[in-house]
């Protein structure tokens, strides 16, 4: 029952940003909307942006299920290019009127998730310090997620599979390679 309530708080808030904009939503609006009282809100949520940063999180696990291995970052990518785009009033307003950063953190924990997948599939029957594995997954993290914030920026203008196959050729081995120069066992 709780993660049935969380949805329907989560479909309110995105219900509700394609009416006004975040800054102007508030808890009543959302209880309002879904059909519940402010104290179950309060049950499941802190305030307004928990109940963001559990969406985030939530459409960020549908996002990437199943896609962090070499063989299929590209579409754990594409995957997260379209979450954005399926969510465009709820990322725009949450970009424009919380603040960039938070949509940075989302993107960052995102992208993470997807390339330290992709890291530890590349680094199988390798000795790699877990350290240096996590730097070349936030090294790449940081170009994926520039890559996103340039595109959301831009009012999200420009094909997500055109974007990632543009990526394609330039990260073809970049792993296997970076992961060699850190190796142990040489």
């Amino acid at each position: 029952m709780s993660q049935i309530t969380k949805r329907a708080l989560e479909a309110s808030l995105k219900n509700l940003l394609l009416k006004k904009p975040l800054d102007k939503i508030t808890i009543n609006d959302i209880t309002e909307d879904c059909g519940i009282n402010r104290m179950t809100f309060y049950y499941h949520f802190r305030d307004i942006y928990d109940l963001i940063e559990w969406a985030c999180q939530e459409d960020a696990r549908k996002a990437l299920e199943g896609k962090k291995t070499y063989d299929t970052w590209q579409q754990g990518l594409l995957q997260i290019f379209q979450a954005v785009l399926e969510n465009k009033p709820f990322i725009m307003n949450v970009y424009r009127c919380v603040s960039r950063e938070q949509v940075e953190q989302y993107l960052y924990r995102l992208t993470y998730d997807l390339l330290i997948g992709v890291v530890n599939d590349q680094a199988r029957g390798m000795q790699v310090r877990e350290e240096d594995k996590q730097f070349i997954a936030h090294f790449y993290k940081y170009a994926f997620v520039g890559l996103l914030l340039e595109w959301i920026g831009s009012d999200m203008k420009g094909d997500p599979a055109e974007i990632v196959g543009t990526l394609a050729p330039l990260m073809h081995g970049s792993f296997a390679h970076a992961l060699e120069a850190y190796r142990t066992d040489r």
